[in-house]
């Protein structure tokens, strides 16, 4: 059991076809004590049920409840060792006809989460410890249609390379993971359209989208002692070598990022 002794948080948890989920159930399974958050209390409960966990409502745009989040592990297992942020919310539209309250909200979830994130878990780590924060494959390959995601998650990546500078003489390792085409909950819509996940899959040299299990790999990986921080890891089966497919390459559909795995 790679994580045996160990306890975890994982943030974005609530959809049982997610990445947070299967993360989850991989840190379980390998022997950490979970803490399970998320806004939707009621799928969390299910998911700590299921591997003797603890689930907490958190919203991961509010600062106080992202602090009493991290808190919650140190009282009730007196430690914390490993953070995952999964969370995240991919709202559509283009630079010319995004309303300026979708541009805040998703600076907000995306970008603001992720530092109220970093901010309280490293504050609670007082030994050797892991975060991970999720972006996006959008950040580094434009995809029409959530620029304002797109953009909060490139922000997201520079964070990661800032606090792995700032917390790291305290051996506390950051470092995001950018997903490629994945099939969950939140893009789930993409892949219902007649030949999208053929576009999609062709631009991946491995012939393929991924699947909650591939970012459960990755994220296992993370939270062990690799000598790694600071990195923006694509898990994307090679299309960080490659593109997205272009707009007159596959069937339309706006406001829905390929690459959301919450």
């Amino acid at each position: 059991m790679k994580l045996k002794g160990k306890v975890a948080v994982v943030l974005g948890a609530s959809a049982q076809a997610g990445t947070g989920w299967a993360i989850a159930e991989r840190f379980a399974a390998e022997g950490a004590k979970v803490i399970v958050a998320a806004r939707r209390e009621a799928h969390l409960r299910r998911l700590a049920d299921k591997i003797g966990g603890v689930a907490q409502a958190c919203d991961v745009g509010n600062e106080d409840a992202v602090a009493a989040l991290a808190q919650s592990a140190i009282d009730r297992f007196g430690q914390l060792d490993i953070a995952v942020n999964a969370a995240g919310l991919p709202l559509g539209g283009t630079i010319a006809n995004t309303p300026h309250a979708d541009i805040v909200r998703s600076i907000e979830l995306n970008f603001y989460g992720s530092v109220f994130f970093v901010k309280h878990m490293a504050r609670v780590m007082s030994r050797a410890g892991s975060i991970t924060l999720f972006s996006s494959m959008a950040a580094t390959h434009p995809l029409e249609h959530v620029f304002a995601y797109a953009c909060a998650k490139a922000a997201v990546d520079c964070l990661v390379r800032y606090a792995a500078i700032e917390h790291g003489a305290r051996g506390i390792r950051v470092n995001s993971i950018l997903p490629g085409a994945i099939r969950s909950e939140m893009s789930a819509p993409l892949w219902s359209v007649e030949g999208m996940e053929q576009s999609w899959a062709g631009e991946s040299p491995l012939g393929r989208i991924g699947t909650p299990a591939d970012f459960a790999d990755a994220a296992l990986w993370l939270a062990g002692d690799a000598f790694v921080t600071g990195l923006n890891l694509p898990v994307s089966g090679g299309n960080q070598l490659t593109r997205f497919p272009r707009t007159d390459e596959r069937p339309a559909l706006a406001g829905v990022d390929p690459t959301s795995g919450a």
